[in-house]
């Protein structure tokens, strides 16, 4: 089995779309886009780590077998996403917890401070 040769134009080519895809990183985390903050972000994120694992990676030239295991991997991290985005999305963000709301005071020291020092008291 032969190994697939890769021009070197192609990875300069590559490594300009991720330099291209590192400006557009910056640029975007210098202008507030609202609620599509981490759309842009995770966008931009996706097509560079896309380019890695095609061209870097070889995952573009890998046997078929090879390329089901890295979608499998990407769809159990979608999936991991979706339901961490699920869990995110459903919790009441207007309560707080019961030691934030000063409904119960926190200890001014805690207890090794305490033992502390009342070892050096003795």
């Amino acid at each position: 089995m032969s190994e697939h040769v890769v021009s070197p134009k192609l990875y300069v080519v590559v490594l300009l779309a991720l330099l291209l895809g590192t400006y557009l990183t910056v640029t975007a985390a210098l202008h507030d886009f609202g609620p599509w903050n981490i759309v842009i972000a995770l966008a931009i994120a996706t097509t560079k780590a896309v380019l890695v694992v095609l061209f870097f990676m070889h995952a573009k030239y890998s046997p078929r077998r090879t390329q089901l295991i890295i979608i499998c991997g990407v769809f159990w991290l979608a999936i991991m996403l979706l339901m961490t985005l699920g869990d995110y999305g459903s919790r009441p963000w207007d309560e707080q917890p019961s030691s934030l709301n000063g409904s119960r005071p926190l200890p001014a020291l805690h207890a090794s401070a305490q033992l502390g020092a009342a070892s050096t008291n003795r």
